[in-house]
């Protein structure tokens, strides 16, 4: 938030100034735009109910009759509260962002990026996969089996997270959110394999 009001000039203005009731513009951090704490392990429930009562203080419609700079702050304010919702009700997407604003983005995942455990399984459905574009069906079967198992580690890596966000949460250790970061690493190679499934 601005340290001044744009309108009247009144110090330390929150989302609407307190002296001229002027909407202000929206702050970028999802966070702070929703009033939360900076936490991997958020409420999911009050979350909602701080969008919808968002929703209802900051739609375009209220400043229809505004002027020209509350109308646009409005639709910014809108844009910031659809986004920082999709990311925050989601955990996933809600780490990601966490490690982005640490400077610890997790990137695209490269295919080349296998984590060494998994390389024998990726080389099996690979082959399966090949072997089902041929016909074959006990591929199919195969294929339905890796999917189990990969959904299962998926399961794993999110009780894993659980515990991981809580340890961040209470203390914001740097080498927590980098085991973070690994996890999510893996775990984003991983979903991309259970797609990969989806064919057969």
């Amino acid at each position: 938030m601005e340290s001044n009001c744009w309108n009247c000039g009144a110090s330390a203005p929150e989302r609407f100034c307190a002296d001229c009731k002027a909407l202000q513009p929206p702050p970028a951090d999802y966070f702070v735009f929703f009033g939360l704490p900076a936490q991997l392990s958020l409420d999911g429930k009050e979350l909602e109910k701080q969008f919808y009562a968002l929703s209802r203080q900051l739609h375009p419609d209220i400043f229809a009759r505004k002027s020209q700079r509350e109308r646009e702050y409005s639709l910014e304010a809108t844009a910031v509260l659809n986004d920082g919702f999709r990311v925050l009700r989601d955990p996933i997407q809600r780490a990601m962002y966490v490690l982005k604003k640490q400077g610890l983005d997790i990137g695209e995942q490269g295919t080349r990026d296998v984590p060494p455990e998994l390389l024998e399984e990726v080389f099996d459905l690979n082959m399966a996969l090949e072997e089902m574009k041929f016909g074959d069906e006990e591929a199919r079967t195969q294929i339905l089996g890796a999917r189990e198992r990969f959904e299962g580690m998926c399961k794993e890596i999110d009780g894993e997270l659980k515990k991981l966000f809580a340890a961040w949460d209470a203390g914001h250790d740097a080498e927590v959110l980098t085991e973070i970061r690994g996890l999510l690493n893996r775990r984003k190679y991983i979903t991309n394999l259970i797609k990969q499934t989806e064919t057969a």
